[in-house]
């Protein structure tokens, strides 16, 4: 796409590698015609108001130029709420617009965003504001996906399903996603929008091996009954899937400021748990991150899993993992006996 730009004698800033295809995997979401990468980058954190901008925009060229197309936001991602997608919205103008085309950019509406009573959950007048107020903080004319980010227990489900079938309708949005639902929950929410002709896409919930509740409550097999997608938030469980934790908490981590990942989470029974896991993962030549981010896509349950960033080299990392998504039922078997341990 950017060709088109430099024949009009326009020259974008950021010119993509052209290799940034050639090692990425592709895999079709639920019975869609789209494709997602098995890595997908998440903007919940470190692209906030708070966070350095330079520092964002090598983020995102090297997850493109790594064949990373699907771009994960919220309208209250910072902080401060809406600063993630202000930040997209300049590095669009700036660097991304000549490969609007080959990206797919998903934002959410469904927690707290702004004050008074129609700023959060799940309401038509929500919805439909938050869904124009994020495409001008992105200087989008349409996002690909547009999630409800979690159910809305008063709100009638006909009424959240069909805003969100109107915002495709409009053009607004290319695809319907939804997020935090239960199996239960999006079976109901799915007969409602194949009612409307707009199938669901795709399902996003958390899923790690400290959370496995998509396992005990069926939703990768509705999801694969209902004919949608599975994108996964947290694959590392803010963290704690990693070394970072083995000796101690660090100052600058997210334990450390007690919010996301909770100081007395870290037991010395999860510590050890840790450190077998981690053991495991040496011995498929893998570092934690990568083992738990191959786990998340193993046996291809889940399309796509959504990584967090602070630094480029994160990035490299993480995608190496598709060079080792098999697990051994050996191995499988060993880490269910360590994971069994886990008290919630």
């Amino acid at each position: 796409m950017a060709e088109n730009y430099w024949s009009r004698g326009e020259y974008p800033i950021y010119q993509a590698s052209n290799t940034r295809y050639d090692d990425m995997q592709y895999l079709r979401c639920g019975r869609s015609g789209i494709k997602l990468p098995r890595v997908s980058l998440g903007m919940w954190h470190n692209f906030g108001s708070e966070d350095r901008f330079e520092n964002m925009k090598e983020l995102i060229h090297t997850a493109f130029d790594c064949g990373i197309t699907h771009f994960d936001l919220a309208n209250n991602y910072g902080p401060v709420y809406g600063s993630a997608e202000e930040n997209f919205g300049r590095i669009m103008e700036s660097d991304l617009r000549p490969y609007r085309d080959e990206m797919i950019i998903s934002s959410k509406a469904g927690y707290d965003m702004w004050s008074g009573p129609y700023g959060d959950w799940g309401s038509r007048k929500y919805l439909m504001a938050s869904l124009d107020q994020s495409l001008k903080r992105m200087k989008l004319d349409y996002v690909d996906i547009f999630y409800h980010h979690r159910p809305d227990p008063e709100t009638p489900l006909e009424e959240t399903m069909n805003a969100l079938s109107d915002m495709v309708r409009q053009g607004k949005a290319l695809y319907v996603g939804l997020s935090n639902y239960n199996s239960e929950q999006l079976k109901k929410a799915c007969e409602i929008l194949n009612e409307n002709k707009t199938p669901l896409l795709i399902t996003q919930p958390k899923y790690n091996m400290f959370d496995r509740f998509v396992e005990t409550d069926g939703l990768l097999d509705t999801a694969k009954e209902v004919g949608c997608g599975v994108i996964c938030f947290s694959p590392l469980a803010q963290g704690l899937l990693s070394t970072k934790y083995l000796n101690g908490i660090p100052s600058d981590s997210r334990a450390a400021k007690d919010a996301f990942l909770k100081k007395d989470s870290i037991t010395e029974d999860k510590i050890a748990i840790i450190r077998e896991l981690n053991e495991i993962a040496g011995s498929r030549n893998q570092s934690l991150p990568q083992m738990a981010l191959s786990w998340v896509l193993r046996e291809n349950k889940v399309t796509s899993v959504l990584i967090g960033a602070s630094k480029k080299e994160q990035i490299l990392d993480n995608i190496r993992i598709l060079d080792h998504l098999e697990f051994s039922q050996t191995e499988l078997d060993q880490i269910d006996t360590i994971l069994e341990r886990d008290v919630q």
